[in-house]
């Protein structure tokens, strides 16, 4: 039987960590748009992605088999109501749930996000709604959230950056680890490739 799965990004955490990546390689740069808004979200290119942009299977390391029953991405950022629409619209048009909350200054890490996110896994584990969550997130703070949703009787498979900012007792909590680090720099190296083709 195919496991259900739901995914959960903490994509405060994720673009941080993925711009100080790409910062420390100095091989590209992060191009705004659709799929990157800097110190707010960003994700893989479509080209990268043939099942859409929240199918975890492009990683080597995670097959769950068919697309999540449900992708959520969660973030912050200062603006106005306007601004954080245009990024709920983004994150929406890349297949995901957005939860986009408003922080007051820009170096200030919104708790909406780590509540939430802690919120809906727990609760959707609690609901029995999937038999795998995929964390990509690299703070030690979700560590009693994953040992938690062990203990509900789930997987979980943590993905992200083994070289950047991740905490080695999540790393440990979880039950799988994927490092991003080598397909998120080539996808995006390729991406960039074609558009200047």
């Amino acid at each position: 039987m195919t496991p259900r799965w739901m995914l959960f990004v903490d994509g405060e955490n994720l673009t941080l960590r993925a711009q100080a990546l790409v910062a420390s390689m100095a091989k590209f740069s992060l191009p705004p748009g659709p799929l990157y808004r800097e110190d707010v979200f960003v994700w893989l290119p479509r080209t990268a992605c043939e099942h859409g942009a929240a199918d975890l299977s492009i990683f080597h390391d995670v097959h769950l088999g068919g697309p999540p029953l449900r992708s959520i991405y969660y973030t912050s950022l200062v603006g106005d109501e306007e601004t954080l629409q245009k990024v709920r619209t983004d994150l929406w048009t890349l297949e995901f749930q957005p939860e986009v909350f408003k922080k007051t200054a820009r170096d200030q890490k919104a708790k909406g996000v780590d509540i939430s996110l802690t919120k809906d896994m727990l609760s959707h584990a609690f609901l029995d709604n999937y038999d795998i969550a995929v964390l990509v997130a690299g703070d030690g703070d979700y560590v009693p959230l994953v040992q938690e949703i062990k203990r509900l009787g789930k997987r979980v498979h943590l993905c992200f950056f083994a070289g950047q900012g991740l905490n080695p007792n999540l790393k440990l909590a979880a039950d799988h680890f994927a490092d991003l680090t080598q397909d998120f720099m080539q996808h995006w190296i390729l991406d960039l490739q074609a558009r200047k083709a």
